[in-house]
């Protein structure tokens, strides 16, 4: 925009278009509080701008508490700050399949009474609640384990139930599930030594993923990348937490093992509740 000589406040604007598709929207970054974005270091790759459009993609996963879609959020000024994400909705009043978060979530307290009878009586507003429940403990894990260094996807912002996370490919394709790939023995000893590692920063932490197994592990090239996370668990204020991590253990061990790996799973159980102690 410009001002003319004679009149300074006379300005000459540039119109832009605001008009967008159904399967756009404006970027919600600036809409949700700090709190709800991203642990800095921020990934160069994350697109902050003002002006940013996130459109969808497509369906990237369905499953039984969520739905992922694949975002594109590109800025309207300048289309090379763009990034694809992996946008993850929590299903809410409508999903009935929460029963399964009391084994995950003792010890788990909301302070609001009225949420807490809704959710004991698994209401349609008891139900929005658990959803949004495990939405924030998913942001709430991913940021901790990916500030410690946890090989997990960055999370780039929450709002509501709509967690926002980056998008984990191999040239420019999702990254396959571990249980969907065939290493030689160098590369299965190296997964296997990065999670081992990961655990090990969980159990000094107290935690474990909950439901590890080679489904929701994803394979980029050499890197490991580990996914799901709402259901983390306190393996010391669970009275299930230790039972969970045998589990854990048990589910990668038998994984390796199967592709001739030496490794146990009670030796490696041992040495997570060692580190935990």
């Amino acid at each position: 925009m410009s001002a003319s000589a004679s009149d300074p406040f006379n300005f000459d604007f540039t119109p832009v278009d605001e008009a967008l598709r159904d399967d756009q929207r404006w970027s919600t970054w600036n809409t949700v509080e700090r709190g709800a974005r991203g642990p800095l270091p921020r990934p160069g790759w994350v697109v902050t701008d003002d002006s940013a459009v996130d459109t969808e993609l497509g369906v990237l996963k369905t499953g039984k508490e969520a739905d992922v879609f694949l975002l594109d959020r590109t800025s309207a000024h300048d289309a090379r700050r763009t990034s694809v994400l992996a946008a993850k909705r929590y299903r809410s009043t409508e999903h009935r399949t929460f029963h399964r978060s009391a084994a995950y979530t003792d010890g788990r307290r909301t302070r609001n009474t009225r949420d807490a009878r809704a959710l004991a009586r698994s209401t349609a507003h008891g139900r929005a609640v658990a959803a949004g429940q495990w939405a924030a403990a998913e942001w709430q894990a991913l940021c901790s384990l990916w500030s410690a260094g946890v090989p997990v996807p960055y999370p780039v912002q929450i709002d509501g139930v709509e967690l926002l996370m980056e998008y984990v490919s191999v040239d420019g394709a999702a990254a396959p599930r571990l249980a969907q790939t065939r290493p030689d023995p160098r590369l299965r000893d190296i997964w296997f030594g990065q999670l081992r590692e990961a655990m090990g920063v969980l159990a000094r932490r107290q935690i474990a993923h909950g439901d590890l197994s080679p489904y929701n592990i994803l394979a980029a090239d050499e890197r490991l990348v580990i996914i799901d996370w709402p259901q983390v668990v306190d393996i010391v204020g669970n009275p299930r937490g230790l039972e969970m991590l045998q589990r854990d253990c048990t589910n990668v061990c038998t994984w390796f093992r199967a592709r001739g790996a030496d490794v146990d799973e009670h030796e490696l159980f041992g040495d997570l509740v060692a580190q935990a102690w």
